[in-house]
């Protein structure tokens, strides 16, 4: 069974070497099955030796044990300008690579997130120490992903290069720190500037992978070309924003097909073009669930599988029920029962037609922030309903004994049901239970309705309230995690042609099955391309239009010696026609601003010890001046007295 064991059930599995090791390689390698296509590992290599990331790592490792020593308030470590983690510890990161292996930081940077996560499971006596030590990595990266001042090397070489460290002999598979990030759900990392910019670039479709070498990703050669024909490549549809909008458009036209069938319904039975056309979407859909099942395995199972799977069972069912009526006589009566049959699992489908749009909404910020509370909460209701099978089965077998022990005969069965689910939802009939075995089973009942309706219920209520408040708080840092996620989902590797459901049908019955298994590659792939070409023309036509504009804005910005993505804001228009260095306000400016590096107490308290050594120094050269007087005085007494004795001597004679 995989993971499971008994000895993990009853608690015995708790040395950290034992069965936790196994448990860090299965995430590792199906964490990254999860964004591209298993076939594609083996020709990916790690960008430096995996010795030399591994030695990267432990040396990262010594770093963060020294500049964390104990547990510390998160706040010391995670503020700005912060004590702990100062300018120095990150001078020394970067220093952890050298020269030659300065790129693999950041990357080994998330591998010692991810052990100190793993080390505070497995040693839950440290377990606050090991997680803040994690946060210390995150903090660091994101640190020196801001502070790479050259763009390129960063997203070509920090960002996208894929790495690999050594576990049990053999190095992992190749990954990047896009990808782990996003794995490790590292919100601050996800958050950074230079991440987001890449991001940005990935969804764009501006950085692609290699075709010769799909470990490397290079720049979209075309795009500064303010060529309209040159922008007409099928091949732009592997960006994620095109995959994103084209799915966008199927999900509406696959609810507008819906609407038209259910506001259509054919008393006779018949598949007219619409009801048609909506189970061959569904089919198209049904593929390519089952492709990514196939791809990646069971580690893509989400809520999201689950919601489709349920939806597209119940469109099947639909189906099925109508090929039963079908197959009877018009005046049949199993025709119309079967026709009525079908419609009513088509019409219960409803809701899920509609919720499906949110999860091609959820690149808009309003909806991602709701669907990352809406998968939190869902999380969150596993403890609720873990407790309810627990309780709900012990009473339900209280009272089946109760009525089997009244009449031998388990008579009332359904009741039972109907009033336990009654109670459930807030609805508890109590009339009932007044007959049932009384005084027990009325008394019994009143004891399940509390626990579910006063205990449970409130369990629930506050799991979601807390999963809100922490959501709440991370809104912005989890809508991009959420918008980086889909941005990799959509990132495939560069010979994997992009059919959207359900045009894969037509990979499937009308390229892949007649053609594939005997054309050359470079045929094959040739032939694809005019397909895709013909199928998304449409879409070419109006995608190469804007793509001409922005290729126009590009080729401005890097007029005035800006960065490619770079826009004018309105506070930037005016700019270039004040001089505020030589105006002297940027002077004033300077003097008026606050030292953020150093606290005021601080700043106070060296102010005052300045202040103390310069009095000190006055008080040392006023007494050496005063000593220096009282020497000049009895300098000259003596003096006079010389001169007296003279005079006196003198006189004498």
């Amino acid at each position: 069974m995989g993971g499971l064991s008994w000895r993990k059930l009853l608690g015995w599995d708790r040395h950290p070497s034992d069965g936790h090791r196994h448990d860090y390689d299965s995430w590792w390698h199906d964490s990254r099955r999860r964004l591209l296509p298993h076939y594609h590992d083996e020709s990916l290599e790690s960008a430096i030796p995996p010795q030399a990331v591994t030695e990267v790592a432990l040396r990262l490792r010594h770093l963060i044990e020294q500049c964390v020593p104990c547990e510390l308030n998160p706040d010391l470590v995670t503020r700005p300008h912060s004590k702990v983690i100062t300018t120095k510890v990150i001078k020394a990161a970067k220093e952890a690579g050298g020269k030659e292996h300065g790129a693999c930081v950041v990357f080994c940077l998330l591998v010692n997130k991810r052990w100190w996560k793993h080390q505070s499971l497995v040693e839950l006596w440290d377990a606050d120490l090991h997680n803040l030590r994690a946060v210390a990595c995150e903090v660091i990266a994101k640190q020196i992903i801001e502070t790479e001042n050259d763009p390129t090397y960063l997203m070509h070489s920090v960002l996208l290069k894929r790495y690999s460290i050594i576990i049990d002999g053999k190095p992992t598979p190749p990954a990047n720190v896009v990808e782990r990030a996003v794995d490790l759900h590292a919100l601050r990392v996800i958050g950074s500037s230079g991440y987001q910019k890449c991001i940005n670039f990935l969804w764009k479709g501006w950085l692609v992978q290699d075709e010769d070498d799909p470990s490397t990703f290079v720049d979209y050669k075309d795009k500064d070309n303010t060529s309209y024909c040159a922008h007409l490549d099928p091949d732009r549809m592997r960006a994620p924003m095109y995959q994103n909008v084209t799915q966008m458009l199927f999900s509406f036209f696959y609810l507008i097909l819906y609407t038209l069938a259910m506001n259509s319904v054919n008393a006779r039975g018949e598949i007219d073009l619409i009801e048609g056309l909506l189970y061959v979407f569904t089919i198209g859909y049904i593929c390519d669930e089952l492709s990514k099942l196939w791809k990646a395995g069971h580690q893509i199972l989400s809520f999201w599988h689950a919601f489709n799977s349920v939806l597209y069972a119940l469109v099947t069912t639909s189906l099925a029920m109508r090929f039963i009526a079908l197959s009877a006589g018009v005046d049949d009566p199993i025709r119309h029962q079967y026709t009525t049959l079908s419609y009513n699992f088509l019409a219960v489908s409803a809701p899920l037609f509609w919720g499906r749009l949110l999860l091609y909404l959820d690149s808009f910020r309003f909806f991602g922030a709701m669907l990352v509370v809406l998968k939190v909460m869902m999380k969150e209701s596993m403890i609720f309903f873990a407790l309810l099978i627990v309780i709900f089965i012990g009473f339900l077998q209280a009272f089946i004994g109760l009525d089997f022990a009244e009449d031998q005969a388990a008579e009332d069965f359904y009741f039972i049901i109907q009033a336990m689910a009654n109670a459930l939802m807030q609805s508890p009939d109590f009339s009932g239970f007044d007959k049932f075995s009384h005084p027990f089973g009325l008394i019994l009942y009143y004891c399940f309705t509390f626990v579910v309706m006063v205990v449970l219920l409130n369990i629930l209520i506050a799991l979601y309230n807390s999963a809100y408040e922490d959501i709440y708080d991370n809104a912005n840092d989890e809508y991009l995690a959420t918008f980086a996620q889909k941005t990799m989902t959509f990132v495939r590797a560069p010979d994997e042609n992009v059919f959207i459901p359900p045009l894969n049908l037509i990979e499937i019955f009308c390229l892949a099955i007649p053609f594939e298994w005997w054309m050359s590659k470079k045929t094959y792939e040739h032939l694809n391309d005019i397909v895709m070409a013909a199928l998304y023309s449409p879409l070419l036509l109006v995608s190469a239009y804007f793509e001409m504009r922005t290729a126009q804005e590009i080729r401005g910005n890097r007029a005035r010696g800006e960065e490619d993505d770079d826009t004018i804001e309105e506070w930037e228009q005016m700019s270039d026609h004040f001089d505020f260095e030589g105006d002297g306000w940027s002077k004033t400016v300077a003097s008026a601003k606050s030292n953020l590096e150093e606290d005021a107490d601080v700043v106070e308290i060296k102010k005052l010890k300045q202040e103390v050594e310069e009095l000190k120094k006055m008080i040392e050269g006023l007494t050496k001046f005063i000593a220096g007087e009282k020497g000049l005085g009895n300098g000259d007494t003596e003096e006079l007295k010389g001169v007296d004795e003279e005079g006196e001597s003198s006189g004498g004679a």
